[in-house]
């Protein structure tokens, strides 16, 4: 069940995806702080735990209606003109859109968080909780919202990799449950640690946009598409893992520079 952890490829996603998931859900805890504060103090703590529980079951869920849905694979329709050729599958539409959807939320959010960094927060603190299992509804719908992402990132991180079809679904739900333990357990200093350094959200938001990318390649590459005669082919995901890694290493270089930069006294 757990060959594929033997294998580097599946070691280098596990950890990449679970920094993802770790960084996109920031907003999560925030949000789930915010709604579990305007609660009795006695129940802040159960409300924020059973939240990010709920979460990850929600998560996991989601993980196998979509790994279902990403294993019709076979087209159902074909497109066929003189430039153009490919095969649609149920499989090719939801890379497609999901890369789609990727690309979209990730430039509104590194918008919202640029332009308008309190928006999410001000329109999550508007709604009113009257009671805790109020509280747990509004936690799950806004999980919801945030797991479609989360998922979607899951998705293109570990298409294709492993030889059996349950490989890259058993890597996503491995990365899902570390992820949320790992905020369980350390959510305030996460929280922390990104509020005093907000360019790594915006970073992970961009990785998205490389991965919404890759969806969409992906879904061209498995529907065989042709354009002028050319095949899409297929992205290797160490591309993506590179592009990340040289990224966080810029940017833990660029944290460690400021810590050390030495104070400019006011004139």
């Amino acid at each position: 069940m757990f060959e594929i952890l033997s294998t580097p490829d599946a070691w280098v996603a596990l950890l990449t995806l679970t920094f993802l998931e770790i960084v996109l859900g920031i907003d999560n805890i925030i949000f789930i702080s915010i709604i579990a504060n305007k609660l009795p103090k006695k129940l802040q703590a159960k409300a924020t735990n059973l939240g990010l529980l709920l979460a990850m079951v929600q998560r996991i869920l989601l993980l196998f209606a979509v790994s279902f849905l990403i294993g019709l694979k076979n087209p159902f329709f074909y497109v066929e003109a003189s430039w153009v050729y490919l095969g649609v599958s149920g499989q090719a539409l939801i890379l497609f859109f999901g890369g789609l959807f990727l690309l979209y939320k990730s430039t509104s959010e590194i918008h919202e968080k640029i332009e308008m960094p309190d928006h999410d927060e001000s329109q999550v603190k508007a709604k009113g909780i009257t009671s805790f299992s109020n509280a747990i509804v509004q936690i799950i719908l806004i999980d919801f919202i945030f797991s479609i992402d989360s998922i979607l990132t899951a998705v293109g991180m570990t298409n294709g990799i492993g030889n059996k079809p349950g490989d890259a679904l058993l890597l996503m739900i491995i990365a899902v449950v570390i992820s949320i333990v790992i905020m369980m357990v350390f959510a305030n200093p996460i929280r922390l640690f990104i509020s005093k350094h907000p360019s790594m959200q915006v970073l992970a938001l961009s990785f998205l946009i490389l991965i919404g990318f890759m969806l969409i390649m992906e879904a061209a590459h498995l529907s065989h598409a042709k354009f002028f005669g050319n095949e899409v082919g297929a992205i290797p995901k160490g591309y993506l893992y590179f592009a990340i890694a040289f990224s966080l290493f810029v940017e833990f270089l660029n944290i460690r520079m400021n810590r050390n930069k030495p104070l400019v006294p006011k004139e």
